[in-house]
């Protein structure tokens, strides 16, 4: 009877534990496709704007709402010349972001393994003060050290060049924090067994190194992506020629381009041209996206 009693008095606060689990959980459902909504809800307007002549959106603004230009607005920023020469379409826009955003991962990657790898299994003197060095380069924006870049680029003659835009801004001091991290976490065992198997410096790198890295290459690939495929101000100022401009330089351009003074904007062609922009980092960060958290967590080991 006793048992019986007591259980019965525990009913009730197991039911309010649950039913307090239950609203907590619609709270931060709740908060999270709010979040959510708040931040789909631009990018859903520039869509469905994206599928009006620049007439309405010159006469109404942003558009909420579907018509009948979507195809042809994407055509044209694709495949159609625009800019204010005329002479470039959005296909070869494209290609140059990707030529800069996959330099830039790629280039990024490969010194800031090296630089890790060396700051880590190579004793030499001042090794953790090179490294903080190089840390201390993250207080340092693009914007602070533009201006030398700049000077020993076109000194060079490397403006309007792929190489101009790559080469300067693949030193990361973000990459070597992570992969040094990384490479610290590597048993020591592992490091005897292939001197005793007479690896050398090189062959445990790219044997050994490098497969196990698989995880973190990948995450630092999509957060170098990412970064070079944004940029906006160091194309701008490398590159003169409409023939080099990247789908972030030349979203500007197409909606200011036109015939005469008189002529309206293409709104709905930029867009467009906007949500194309969009599509290649969305992508790699939604197929790679265990990889990316893996890489991470696997650096804080």
């Amino acid at each position: 009877m006793k048992s019986s009693v007591t259980s019965a008095t525990n009913l009730p606060k197991i039911n309010r534990r649950r039913r307090l689990v239950k609203w907590e959980t619609v709270i931060d459902h709740s908060v999270l496709i709010l979040g959510s909504a708040l931040m789909l809800f631009p990018v859903l307007l520039t869509i469905m704007t994206s599928s009006y002549d620049k007439l309405a959106f010159a006469k109404n603004g942003l558009q909420f709402g579907w018509s009948d230009k979507f195809i042809e607005n994407y055509n044209k920023a694709l495949f159609e010349p625009s800019g204010f020469s005329g002479t470039i379409d959005g296909m070869t826009m494209l290609s140059n972001s990707l030529i800069l955003g996959l330099g830039f991962a790629v280039g990024k990657i490969v010194i800031s393994m090296m630089a890790a790898y060396a700051i880590v299994y190579f004793r030499f003197r001042f090794a953790t003060f090179s490294f903080w060095i190089i840390f201390t380069t993250l207080l340092l924006p693009l914007e602070v050290r533009i201006l030398p870049s700049y000077e020993v680029i076109q000194s060079f003659g490397l403006t309007n060049t792929y190489t101009g835009l790559i080469v300067p801004l693949i030193a990361s001091a973000t990459g070597t924090f992570f992969f040094r991290q990384f490479f610290r976490s590597v048993p020591e065992e592992l490091v005897e067994a292939a001197r005793i198997d007479g690896a050398g410096p090189v062959k445990f790198f790219i044997d050994i190194l490098v497969p196990l890295s698989k995880t973190m290459i990948a995450a630092m690939f999509i957060i170098m992506f990412v970064f070079g495929w944004n940029q906006y101000l160091w194309p701008t100022l490398i590159t003169t020629e409409e023939g080099m401009f990247t789908l972030v330089r030349g979203i500007k351009n197409i909606i200011q381009s036109f015939t005469d003074s008189n002529a309206i904007p293409e709104y709905g062609v930029g867009m467009a041209l906007t949500i194309i922009t969009m599509l290649p980092p969305v992508l790699i960060v939604v197929f790679f996206q265990s990889w990316f958290v893996k890489g991470l967590t696997e650096s804080d080991k």
